[in-house]
């Protein structure tokens, strides 16, 4: 959506702030021996409690209040109550929600307790990268010009995008122009950022695969070669200068 109002600006504060809440308060939630379900559930009441609604499962009717992805699943992981999160796995936890009329989403992969199998790297590299990005944007800046900072900056570390996930225009609904902010560069895409708009800018580096393939439940995405992912996302306002990060109370960074 385009802000064009105090009140449009003070309504994508509020919802982002709270996805934002929430998606850092599940983090903090989680621990081994817990099911996915249960901390979906956590996270469901903190958005019940501040009379919002689960975007997936207002938008698709997703089984879940939120999506929890573990070790090679990379988005759309449905929180089950016979998966039990164990010390070491990479997690990913995606929370966008409607509230008052406005959505907001943000994302964020990280290791469970020990980083027994060594996925912290690549956990780090998606959250740089991921800033690095965002850095980049404002009014007039080709969407294709920052999915090549991603893609490039993910060669750099030994890493490989998934180019069949991307970002996303927000804030009326939880899809928007622009459709795509992929993690490579299009160059068949010619739209620029536009100043006063609103996108949620995702991340998805990975050590294999570069294709999301879904899982016969019909929602969950691994990738086509296999290997591991990291997710991080943001919903911004773009501006004609530094953009400004409506969820960066979700501890990213």
């Amino acid at each position: 959506m385009s802000i064009t109002s105090s009140e449009e600006l003070t309504g994508m504060k509020a919802v982002s702030e709270l996805v934002a809440l929430t998606l850092r308060q599940m983090i903090d939630h989680a621990m081994p021996g817990m099911t996915a379900k249960d901390l979906d559930d956590f996270g469901g009441s903190i958005l019940e409690k501040h009379g919002a609604n689960s975007a997936p499962l207002k938008t698709y009717n997703f089984p879940g209040n939120t999506c929890i992805s573990i070790n090679q699943q990379i988005a759309h992981g449905i929180p089950k109550a016979e998966t039990i999160l164990k010390e070491g796995d990479l997690v990913n936890i995606d929370v966008s929600a409607e509230l008052n009329g406005y959505w907001a989403d943000n994302g964020c992969s990280f290791v469970l307790g020990g980083d027994i199998h060594g996925h912290q790297p690549l956990v780090n590299a998606s959250k740089e990268i991921l800033r690095k990005a965002i850095s980049h944007i404002k009014g007039g800046v080709r969407v294709a010009d920052i999915g090549l900072i991603i893609e490039t900056e993910a060669k750099k570390r030994g890493y490989k995008v998934i180019k069949n996930l991307t970002g996303h225009g927000v804030g009326r609904s939880l899809h928007e122009e622009p459709h795509e902010i992929a993690n490579y560069r299009d160059r068949f895409n010619l739209q620029r950022f536009k100043k006063n708009s609103v996108v949620a800018v995702e991340t998805f580096i990975s050590t294999a695969s570069t294709i999301a393939e879904t899982q016969s439940d019909g929602w969950t995405l691994v990738g086509d070669k296999g290997g591991y992912v990291a997710q991080h996302e943001h919903t911004i306002l773009i501006t004609g200068g530094k953009p400004v990060i409506l969820t960066e109370n979700n501890g990213v960074w």
